[in-house]
């Protein structure tokens, strides 16, 4: 087995797993160990990553810490919002959505670096070893994964701390014991699951939630803002202009203001069993509701109700792992394609866990308060077309009626 790998690409956190992960490769592999460690605006330092890598033997050059932050909400988060997809009718994908771009990384480090084989610290229950995997392959068909929860008999929280106590691999005290949930983060949400969440009948202890302020807890005051939107993408925050990553920043400040964004959610893992998660998605949750708000003024019906049949497919697709599928890369262009005239501003009111659009305006606006209006609208629509509209429209109605009638 150790001769067949001498270089391998670790995605890397600095915690506990993926430090006892890295040692674990060094000693049963006996091979180089790189490491990568992402900054998708998880709001951790991730400067000790380093030095705790270097520290357990990985040479200085093989210790990547890249900031993806803009190229994550612009290159993933937005492409994805465009498409308004939900996985399951609730969740925005957030954890769904990095784990392409890690994958990407983690493949342009192993070229560059000539290692051999990539390695990620999932475990054999989860979607996040199918996500990664997936994105492996589809960018290198022929790497060599390791993914060790699927090899070692470190079954247990337990089992590692003595490992790490046993190759003096430094344990947060935090981490001595149970830990009471597990969580993923990045600039789009937080998800929390496991141990305190897995009955789903109990209600998600308050301590769990770091990104939102309880909704009975936020200003008694409404907040109104608004979003600028250019073809389908936010641009600008109460008319200030702001880059993708700055500009979902920003909205996540005025989601944990106002307790927005908190999702108590019973999914369906690809891998076959259902789990309870807990996600924080305060920005991500103001967008999607700001951006079906320009959509519901600049697309057309038949536009807009295809891409509502569209994006439960395309979500499922991201949540299965299948980013860089060529079916994924179809919807897109549709879904781009429809972008073209979504532009414009909402407004939106922030209030106790509640995001409401009052207000949009659009220069490629479809709307016309001439045609629509309840007073004289001077002949701008003969209300006598709809009687031959009706008839039509009820024809195989009428017939299926007259031949049923008893």
């Amino acid at each position: 087995m150790s001769d067949s790998i001498n270089r391998v690409v670790l995605a890397y956190s600095g915690g506990l797993d993926t430090s006892v992960i890295l040692k674990w490769l060094q000693q049963t592999y006996n091979c180089e160990v790189v490491t990568f460690t992402a900054d998708l605006g998880q709001g951790e330092e991730l400067e000790p990553a380093r030095a705790k890598a270097e520290m357990m033997g990985v040479k200085p050059e093989h210790i990547f810490v890249d900031d993806l932050r803009e190229e994550f909400v612009r290159d993933y988060v937005f492409p994805m919002m465009r498409s308004n997809a939900l996985y399951e009718g609730l969740y925005l994908l957030g954890t769904s959505i990095a784990r392409p771009l890690i994958a990407k990384r983690q493949i342009e480090i192993a070229r560059m670096v000539n290692a051999d084989a990539v390695s990620h610290g999932a475990t054999g229950k989860g979607n996040d070893q199918v996500r990664f995997e997936l994105g492996y392959y589809a960018l290198s068909p022929d790497i060599k994964v390791i993914a060790p929860w699927r090899e070692w008999d470190l079954t247990s929280r337990t089992r590692l701390i003595e490992f790490a106590e046993q190759h003096q691999i430094p344990v947060s005290k935090d981490k001595r014991g149970e830990a009471p949930f597990s969580t993923d983060a990045n600039l789009l949400h937080t998800s929390s699951e496991g141990l305190v969440l897995e009955n789903p009948w109990d209600e998600v202890p308050d301590y769990v939630y770091s990104r939102t302020v309880n909704p009975e807890d936020a200003p008694d005051a409404p907040e109104f803002i608004t979003i600028d939107f250019e073809r389908g993408d936010g641009v600008a925050i109460n008319g200030e202009g702001m880059s993708p990553a700055t500009l979902l920043a920003k909205l996540n400040d005025l989601g944990r203001k106002h307790g927005i964004g908190r999702l108590d959610l019973v999914e369906n893992r690809f891998v076959g069993m259902k789990s309870r998660g807990m996600y924080e998605t305060p920005g991500g949750t103001i967008y999607h509701l700001a951006h079906r708000g320009i959509e519901q003024l600049t697309l057309d019906r038949g536009a807009a109700h295809l891409k509502d049949e569209l994006a439960p497919r395309y979500a499922e697709l991201l949540y299965n792992g299948f980013w860089f599928s060529p079916e994924r890369e179809m919807l897109q262009v549709a879904i781009d394609h429809s972008q073209e005239k979504v532009s414009g501003t909402v407004r939106l009111k922030l209030y106790k866990g509640g995001v409401y659009v009052v207000g949009r305006k659009s220069p490629n606006s479809l709307y016309s308060e001439k045609v629509v209006t309840f007073e004289d609208d001077q002949g701008a629509y003969d209300q006598r077309d709809a009687a031959g509209f009706i008839k039509l429209n009820a024809l195989r109605l009428r017939l299926l009626g007259r031949r049923d009638q008893i």
